[in-house]
């Protein structure tokens, strides 16, 4: 954020604890003036009186927002709560509309979605992602914030990023590092289940030089609600059979930083949290582990057990969603399902049973009924179909 002098005075000890305000420069004619009154404010980068410092500035401060601003998106497996597995999500191009109507009037994203739509192509997604543009940033908006329909309508992209990622393979065990600010509630949290795994929900970006990583947090500052905390991360490629990571710098508009990108849904141990005394950072210590971790185990056998089925499909998406007391979007993956199933599918009779029961849980009675009768003639005409003799079936068909 850039003000002025006299407007400094004002508006900085009322936006300064703002999370969304990484830092304050005070543009202004006379720096001596300015220089007092802003020591109280750490935001407060500098007090600046060339234009093009203040460019200079913004530049890179816009590069470490990305890097150390998000926030931390985990889910920490300690039980078997089926709200805790990431489920896998199919493409629309629903998206691409979305898109266009998130970013009505900033030319430059518009130009960037139209692009997107002529030139994207799966060998191009790692570049996509790490280009600072829509597609970035609309893509880890909506895994932070768990929207589960955005999610169905990336689903092919993420793919297409995990498939890149298998491309360019690990051989050996890494130390990667990833500066980060985060709130003091979830510190808290991580504190608290040291021991347990944890589900990245997020793609993971880190680094393989730690000195950089701790760059990116020196330039930014603790506040009353954030602090500042470095990942140190043990990865083991041997433990990636569906969740890969490679190194992106290739691919990155800063190649110098040796960027290290995990694939979302990447299992983590937590091993420790702790306070450097040194330069009061937090050092938060985590091993890549595999999905075989017994305890992980445990909770996706619960969930395959609670939904029947081992195929993730639109049935089962929409169970989780079910399970999860997000009875509008189950029905709305039940109906999608529904209208794409041929007239003689095994599932329709349970799709009516489903829908009818999520009707009849939100109050439409009416159309529960409707939905169960639909079920149940589905079931009688598949009983007359299994008991009518070999020749008379063959005449129905």
């Amino acid at each position: 954020m850039i003000v002025s002098g006299q407007l400094g005075r004002i508006i900085v000890p009322t936006i300064h604890e703002v999370r969304q305000a990484v830092s304050i420069y005070v543009y202004c004619m006379n720096k001596k003036a300015h220089q007092e009154w802003t020591q109280s404010f750490s935001k407060v980068q500098a007090v600046i009186t060339e234009l093009d410092e203040v460019v200079s500035r913004i530049t890179a401060d816009h590069k470490i927002q990305k890097l150390v601003e998000e926030p931390l998106s985990i889910n920490i497996f300690n039980g078997q709560s089926i709200a805790d597995v990431n489920g896998k999500f199919v493409f629309s191009q629903e998206l691409i509309k979305r898109c266009k109507k998130a970013y009505d009037g900033n030319n430059i994203e518009l130009k960037n979605i139209r692009e997107f739509k002529k030139k994207y192509s799966s060998e191009k997604s790692l570049r996509w992602y790490s280009r600072e543009s829509f597609f970035y940033k609309t893509l880890n908006a909506v895994l932070r914030n768990e929207d589960i329909h955005m999610m169905f309508l990336f689903r092919e992209f993420i793919a297409d990023i995990q498939n890149q990622l298998k491309l360019y393979p690990i051989d050996k065990t890494q130390r990667l590092y990833r500066g980060q600010r985060i709130s003091k509630e979830e510190l808290i949290t991580l504190e608290q289940n040291c021991g347990q795994l944890i589900s990245v929900n997020s793609f993971f970006s880190t680094s393989a030089d730690e000195k950089q990583a701790r760059t990116f947090l020196n330039a930014s500052h603790a506040t009353n609600n954030l602090e500042r905390v470095l990942f140190q991360i043990t990865a083991d490629p041997k433990m990636t059979a569906t969740k890969p990571f490679a190194d992106i710098s290739s691919y990155s508009e800063y190649p110098d930083e040796s960027e290290t990108l995990f694939m979302m849904g990447s299992i983590f141990r937590l091993n420790s949290v702790d306070r450097s005394s040194e330069d009061n950072i937090w050092i938060i210590r985590m091993t890549l582990c595999s999905e075989n971790e017994s305890d992980l185990k445990n909770v996706l056998q619960y969930m395959k057990q609670q939904l029947g089925t081992e195929e993730t499909n639109l049935q089962t998406l929409g169970k989780v969603l079910w399970d999860m007391g997000r009875l509008d979007l189950a029905e709305r993956y039940f109906i999608r399902l529904l209208n794409n199933l041929p007239e003689n599918h095994h599932l329709l009779s349970d799709l009516y049973e489903d829908l009818g029961r999520i009707a009849s849980l939100t109050g439409d009675y009416d159309k529960s009924i409707d939905y169960r009768k639909k079920s149940l003639a589905l079931k009688d005409s598949t009983t007359s179909m299994s008991s009518m003799p070999a020749d008379e079936s063959d005449k129905q068909n």
